[in-house]
């Protein structure tokens, strides 16, 4: 540690010594390049969310169009409730195969055009003995 020998001594940093050019407004630029690349990051992180909360739904939205057609219930009334779960502007589809009742939901997530990506999402349930 330094010991400043004089009673009235005043230490000073490089930036305020006359003709240090110290550091002086590095922290300014510093935040102007760190500052935006944290929202992108921050972005992209919840749009990657988005997507995966939309294929989630979709997941949903099968698992309970299966289970209803599987209770015996009919097909408009499956899709009414599929649709009821998925994300808006999904499509529906079923396939029957013996006794395997096969549900796929497929729509696109939220945001604008480039970044709404298709996802998709299928269940199937065996008939319930009635």
């Amino acid at each position: 540690m330094r010991r400043c020998e004089q009673p009235a001594c005043v230490w000073r940093t490089r930036a305020a010594a006359p003709g240090g050019g110290g550091d002086r407004g590095f922290v300014t630029a510093e935040a102007a390049v760190a500052v935006p690349a944290l929202v992108a990051v921050l972005a992209m992180l919840l749009w990657g969310v988005g997507v995966g909360l939309a294929r989630q739904e979709c997941a949903d939205a099968a698992r309970g169009g299966a289970r209803a057609l599987a209770r015996g219930e009919t097909t408009e009334a499956a899709r009414e409730l599929a649709l009821a779960i998925a994300p808006r502007g999904a499509v529906v589809e079923f396939t029957r195969e013996g006794e395997l009742h096969r549900v796929v939901v497929a729509a696109r997530s939220r945001g604008p055009n480039a970044l709404a990506l298709p996802v998709a999402a299928g269940a199937s349930a065996q008939v319930e003995p009635s």
